[in-house]
Formats: C-alpha cells, structure tokens, sequence
C-alpha cells in the first residue's frame, strides 16, 4: 500500500488565515461534546485530559484539509481532516508542550488516520519517530515483514487507545512470572511507567545484575543512580517486555546518562 508523508518546514497554522477551515458544528456526527452545545450551529468544543498530573487540553473542533506528499508517487495529497485547536492549556502543557492544539493519531473515527484510510488513501496505520528537535510520520506504513507484533487489547471493556498486554518481564535472562499487566503506549509520555510490583522486581534484579557502584543523592528523582567513568560504561543488563505467542520487545536505552557522569 502507500505511505503519506509530510517533510516540510511549517508555520504555525491559524485558522482565520486558511481559506479551507471551518468550525466542526455541534450537530456534526464526530461532536462528542455535542450534547452539552446550546445550539446545533456551534462550534463543537473539546476537552482532553493526559496521564500527567493536572495536565488538559480544550478548545475548538476545526475541520480543514491537509496537504501531504506520496512517498512513492511524489505527488501532492490532500485530504479533509479534523483538528483540535487550543484555547486554554494546563499542567505541563505550559512548559512547551504542544500548546496550540491537537492532531488526533488515536483509534477513533475522528482520528486523522481514519480520514485518510476512509478517503481510500492508506491504510488505516501510521508510524512515527521523533528526535529532540525533528521526526517524521508516515500515514499507511506498513513497517517491514520481520517485525513483530502483538495485538491491541481493550481499556475498560473499548479499544479507545493503544493498549496491549504484557506477559512478563525479564532482566538479563532472569524472567519474572506474575508480572503481567496492561500497558498503554502514549507518544506523549517520556518515561516507561511500571506498575509497583513489576517496578521493584525488575529495579532490584537490574540492581544486582549491573555491574558499576551505586551512589544516593538525596535530591535526585531517580532511586537507582550509578557512578559511570567517562571512558567506560557500566555493562547495563538487558531489560525486555514479552507478550504473547513469544513476542518481545527489548528496551532500547533502559538507562540515562547525565552529565555529571552518573548513569
């Protein structure tokens, strides 16, 4: 199938300068906030709460058609999408986060990879990869026929986000059974959180495994700190998640460097 790429150095989008945008109305059938709108004609608002602590996004449904590029073809795309724009941010939103709104990249309907699967341009799949500064999506990615899989599973009895299951843990080849627990993948989250139980075995076995002297700062976040010469790095065991039908996936840096040389 296709992929959809967009690779191009973009302004801050504003609706009022878009000569294609219009407000997504109340009586629109992707308005989930439609019941608490006084009047079908408008604009459906949004309200989104993240696992951060105190940490929400509202504003306005706006619908607009957005400009892409075929990565086999070259040729331009365009497709109708639905986005959200920001009125009134909070929690770590205020600290550079995305602040200006929302692309929607979830399993609903109103997502923007369901309205280009629907429009029959991709299929319903995208991948992502973000450095600090850069990355790219690409809509209808297919990944390569090598890679593993694991199936999504449902959060509170519907598949409204990304969520799978996770059979056990392992650290180095020690595994731990009864360690299973669902885990829900969220680009917005950049540490791996663990329930408690999983969290203390897989830290105490990764304490025991490493081979470099721990140290204690009373001010650090971080309970499992390390002194790392700036020649040599400590030999850091290897941290995997297993799923079902022998499906894993081994964590890529399971470790932070700092710069005061601790690990």
């Amino acid at each position: 199938g296709a992929s959809i790429m967009q690779d191009r150095d973009l302004g801050i989008y504003k609706p009022a300068e878009s000569t294609t945008s219009r407000h997504l109305p109340c009586s629109h059938e992707l308005c989930s906030s439609g019941s608490g709108c006084s009047s079908p004609k408008q604009p459906c608002p949004y309200s989104t709460d993240y696992l951060q602590e105190n940490t929400t996004s509202s504003g306005l449904l706006i619908e607009d058609v957005l400009h892409l590029n075929s990565r086999e073809s070259h040729a331009p795309v365009k497709a109708s999408v639905i986005i959200g724009c920001g009125r009134k941010q909070s929690g770590s939103y205020l600290d550079g986060i995305a602040p200006d709104g929302l692309l929607g990249l979830g399993m609903a309907d109103i997502s923007v990879p369901s309205f280009l699967a629907r429009a029959g341009l991709v299929r319903n799949s995208f991948s992502m990869c973000f450095k600090e500064y850069s990355g790219r999506i690409f809509f209808g990615d297919q990944g390569v026929s090598t890679q593993q899989s694991t199936p999504f599973v449902p959060l509170y009895g519907k598949f409204q986000t990304y969520a799978v299951n996770v059979d056990k843990s392992c650290v180095g080849h020690k595994c731990f059974e009864g360690t299973n627990f669902e885990a829900i993948v969220d680009s917005g989250t950049s540490f791996t959180a663990l329930p408690l139980n999983v969290y203390k075995a897989v830290t105490v076995e990764f304490d025991r495994q490493v081979n470099a002297s721990r140290i204690t700062q009373e001010d650090d976040s971080f309970e499992y700190c390390y002194s790392a010469s700036p020649l040599e790095m400590p030999d850091v065991p290897t941290v995997t998640l297993n799923f079902a039908a022998n499906k894993s996936f081994q964590v890529v840096n399971p470790t932070i460097v700092r710069k005061d040389g601790e690990v």
